[in-house]
């Protein structure tokens, strides 16, 4: 018995390669952003983009079993936070372009009550202003009728990547549900991922390289943790951010005799689970940042066998 469910903030379809290796068949997505439709046009073609969500008519949409995405993080991340009070900007549900579209998906359980709501953002959402934010996204689900679980998941049970994010699954009933447990599973390499061979215009100038060098000095003497990182090919990576393709200094990978390198457009799809048949469709540029922003498949697709199991799908 298979589901179906409806792609929102479907980015370059992370959540449908997951939900699909579940047994789940998707009726439809949600993305405004050009070069994300670029790709998932490509890689799934012949599928309804339903466009820009605060325009969406709910009631036109039809009917599907679960209301799968990741919205948008950068008003609830950290990273994020920290560098719109730096500037003095809002953050948060104060963040009138991005931090409100919780509200439109809430618009659109509430036009089509699907069974399930399944939700992806940072670890930070659940901590926001001391615990706020998130209590009033799992209220407003409890109040349109949800029985609202979450939990943080580290994808590097998944792939070689240090990725924490919290998840998020109401059921319009009450159900017994269980996260999956990855705990004991082989942990991945990042060499593992790596090409053989890679083009030199993937390792920094010498301005760049020592531009970071400098950073990370001035930052280590002030007694701060900022700054690049080579990366262990036996171990796991930082996390992949959608800044990647400015400088790489998060995840760099050594080279004997010249400067280190970014990881290429390929080993960025590679870190985040994506399959190496899926062609790579839009510039270096836009493919860091897409892979960036993009959801780990092999842990949405772990998640939505337990829900699968969970609603006898």
């Amino acid at each position: 018995m298979s589901f179906t469910f409806l792609d929102v903030f479907a980015g370059i379809g992370g959540f449908r390669l997951g939900l699909e290796e579940a047994g789940g068949e998707c009726i439809g997505y949600v993305e405004n952003d050009r070069f994300c439709v670029d790709t998932y046009d490509t890689w799934f073609p012949a599928t309804a983009n339903f466009g820009d969500i605060t325009e969406l008519d709910a009631d036109s949409l039809p009917d599907f079993d679960m209301l799968t995405g990741g919205f948008p993080c950068q008003p609830f991340s950290g990273a994020g936070v920290s560098k719109r009070n730096s500037m003095g900007l809002p953050h948060g549900f104060e963040d009138k372009e991005k931090g409100n579209l919780f509200f439109d998906i809430l618009r659109v359980v509430k036009a089509k009550r699907p069974s399930v709501v399944f939700l992806e953002n940072v670890r930070n959402l659940l901590s926001h202003d001391k615990g706020n934010t998130w209590a009033v996204i799992s209220k407003a689900l409890q109040s349109a009728g949800y029985y609202v679980y979450v939990a943080v998941i580290d994808a590097a049970h998944y792939v070689p990547q240090h990725r924490e994010r919290a998840y998020i699954v109401a059921f319009d009933k009450p159900r017994l549900f269980s996260y999956p447990n990855p705990t004991g599973w082989p942990k991945h390499r990042l060499g593992w991922i790596l090409e053989p061979a890679v083009n030199p215009k993937y390792t920094l100038s010498d301005a760049l390289w020592s531009y970071l060098q400098g950073y990370k000095e001035k930052h280590q003497a002030a007694g701060n943790g900022f700054g690049y990182s080579i990366a262990d090919p036996q171990g796991i990576t930082r996390t992949l951010s959608a800044r990647y393709g400015k400088d790489g200094s998060e995840i760099l990978i050594a080279q004997p005799g010249q400067n280190p390198r970014k990881l290429t457009p390929r080993e960025c799809a590679r870190l985040q689970g994506f399959p190496d048949h899926l062609s790579l469709v839009v510039s270096d540029t836009q493919a860091y940042k897409q892979f960036g922003n993009a959801v780990c498949p092999l842990v949405v697709s772990a998640i939505g066998k337990a829900i699968a199991e969970t609603m006898g799908w």
